[in-house]
């Protein structure tokens, strides 16, 4: 793909899922991956998979509610390949399976935490990186934040701001050469979806009965996706978002 080859890419929860997918098609394509998760075994392995493959990549234990954690990953892709020119924040938890008014604050914060405040810090310190030189990040949301979820509406609302963060930092930086779009995808068949399933076995029926191609994605269909945000390929896009969603939203 156009525009790939030698870039500095760093992947937030690329060590498992949708990260990890994205993660593997950029080291095919000749990118510099930095594979990050708060799960440093899991991005010590998907960073040897790449590399194994013929392709460059690192690894590092990151959490993205953290500012130092996120600092530090940047610091480390900049420190290895020399510069930052995209990333694709990933990294996310899910929603807790309950009615809103039986969701807790500590629940209520520990997703906003992630979902929100930490893509917020992954986009902050990623754009400080990339002024100088221009960039491309890929933040990978949720249809959850144009649709409503069955006992979700903590994990919807993290969504709908990290869609909003991404339109609005866009807008910011567009002139800079910063290139800033979110995906937003369906149900997608990642080890976070199948545990939010066990812990709310509703969840499975309600969501591939709003999809009507009638199955979940496979990671590496949203992978796609992300991969040619990241491209020059896609040179003249920023602000958007893109559904990857077997037409869920269109329901």
């Amino acid at each position: 793909m156009k525009g790939l080859n030698g870039k500095s890419i760093v992947v937030t929860g690329g060590g498992s899922g949708i990260g990890e997918a994205v993660a593997m098609m950029l080291g095919e394509a000749g990118c510099s991956v930095t594979v990050a998760d708060l799960n440093g075994e899991k991005a010590k392995a998907v960073a040897q998979a790449i590399t194994d493959a013929g392709g460059t990549a690192q690894d590092i234990s990151a959490d993205v509610s953290d500012e130092a954690s996120v600092k530090a990953m940047v610091n480390a892709a900049i420190s290895a390949y020399g510069k930052l020119d995209g990333a694709c924040n990933a990294a996310g938890v899910p929603q807790r399976g309950k009615l809103l008014h039986e969701v807790e604050l500590d629940e209520w914060d520990f997703c906003h935490g992630v979902n929100l405040r930490g893509l917020f810090l992954c986009v902050k310190n990623e754009i400080a990186a990339m002024l100088e030189n221009g960039g491309s990040i890929v933040n990978v949301v949720s249809t959850a934040a144009v649709v409503g979820f069955p006992n979700g509406a903590e994990y919807c609302a993290s969504k709908a701001g990290a869609a909003g963060l991404t339109r609005g930092a866009a807008v910011d930086y567009a002139t800079k050469g910063i290139r800033i779009n979110a995906v937003l995808p369906g149900g997608t068949l990642t080890p976070m979806l199948k545990g939010a399933m066990e812990v709310d076995p509703g969840l499975e029926p309600a969501l591939a009965a709003v999809h009507p191609m009638n199955r979940f994605a496979q990671p590496t269909e949203i992978a796609g996706a992300v991969r040619w945000l990241l491209s020059d390929e896609a040179s003249f896009t920023t602000g958007a978002s893109f559904a990857v969603d077997g037409g869920h939203s269109a329901v």
